[in-house]
C-alpha cells in the first residue's frame, strides 16, 4: 500500500523534479490516466524515471478511474499498483489479479501534491520531507 508521500506527476520532467528530491515518494499518475495516456506510457515513464534516480525509493501507482478493461490490461502488461473506482465492473477481480502479481488496487486516489498545480515546484520539498507518511 502506499507508504510514502504521493505526488501527481504529467511526465518526465515532473518525475525528475520528484525524485531529485532524493526522498522515498509514490509516484501517482493523472486522475483516469490509463484512459488518455495508457499503462505502456505510465510503465515507461517510471521506468526511465526511476534508471536516472536509482536509489530513490518509488512506488508507482497508475489511475484508472473507472475503466476495468484497461485495469486489467495494466496488470498484464506489469503495471500492478493501481487506482480503480470500487463501482467498476469486475473490481474484485482486477484486485486479486493485482495482488497476485504483488500489487494493489485503491478504490480512490491517496492524498497528493498535484505538479501541474500552482507553486508545486516550490511544496514540493516541504511535501516530501515534512509530512508524515500517507495511508491508503
Amino acid at each position: 500500500m502506499i507508504v510514502h508521500p504521493a505526488v501527481i506527476i504529467h511526465g518526465l520532467t515532473d518525475a525528475r523534479d520528484v525524485l531529485a528530491a532524493e526522498a522515498p515518494v509514490t509516484l501517482l499518475s493523472a486522475p483516469g490516466a490509463a484512459l488518455f495516456a495508457g499503462c505502456l506510457w505510465w510503465r515507461e515513464l517510471v521506468r526511465a524515471a526511476e534508471a536516472e534516480f536509482p536509489r530513490t525509493p518509488v512506488t508507482d501507482v497508475l489511475d484508472c478511474a473507472d475503466a476495468s478493461g484497461l485495469a486489467m490490461g495494466a496488470v498484464r502488461s506489469g503495471v500492478c499498483r493501481l487506482v480503480l473506482w470500487p463501482g467498476a465492473p469486475g473490481w474484485q477481480a482486477v484486485r486479486l489479479v493485482a495482488e497476485r502479481e504483488a500489487g494493489f488496487v485503491l478504490p480512490q486516489a491517496p492524498d497528493a501534491l498535484d505538479m501541474a498545480a500552482r507553486n508545486a515546484r516550490r511544496r514540493l520539498h516541504e511535501w516530501l520531507h515534512d509530512r508524515r507518511p500517507h495511508g491508503a
